[in-house]
């Protein structure tokens, strides 16, 4: 199963899609974390989320820590598709509970009483290539699958 989990090919592109979302995601899990970056902290933002928003507490928690450790799994290439899955499922409840009746565009003119969807969708498609594919070049998963390969390799010979 974990096998299966952290396989990957060594894959400089792939790295690169998984370093830029994990950046961006990290980013802003820190700020609903830790209120790093401008942002609220747990506290504020689970009050936020839940009041505000009246999204449950459970899936409120979950949002964040799908960014923030999720943001890290996919810096480091730890568990990628893991990593991906939550990041994934975060933009779909996003979508459905919020961003989905402010139209497909993201509000570049600041004219709409909020975002739409575009960049979310963008983030399924990444998290979906990264589900099938792994961390790629330079990830933990990488290296960890790298060892298991060659100690299966040993055992046979």
């Amino acid at each position: 199963m974990i096998r299966k989990l952290i396989a990957t090919e060594n894959d400089n592109a792939t790295t690169i899609l998984r370093l830029v979302l994990g950046i961006i995601f990290f980013v802003h899990g820190a700020q609903k974390m830790l209120g790093w970056f401008g942002g609220y902290g747990f506290s504020g933002t689970m009050g936020f989320f839940t009041g505000a928003l009246h999204i449950p507490t459970l899936f409120a928690f979950l949002a964040i820590a799908a960014e923030f450790f999720g943001g890290l799994g996919l810096i480091f290439g730890v568990l990628t598709r893991l990593a991906a899955f939550g990041i994934f499922f975060n933009m779909v409840v996003a979508v459905a509970m919020v961003h989905h009746q402010f139209g497909f565009f993201m509000n570049w003119t600041g004219t709409q009483k909020g975002e739409g969807y575009e960049f979310h969708l963008l983030v399924l498609a990444i998290t979906a290539f990264l589900m099938i594919r792994g961390g790629g070049a330079a990830s933990i998963d990488r290296i960890l699958s790298s060892v298991r390969m060659d100690t299966a390799r040993a055992q046979v010979a």
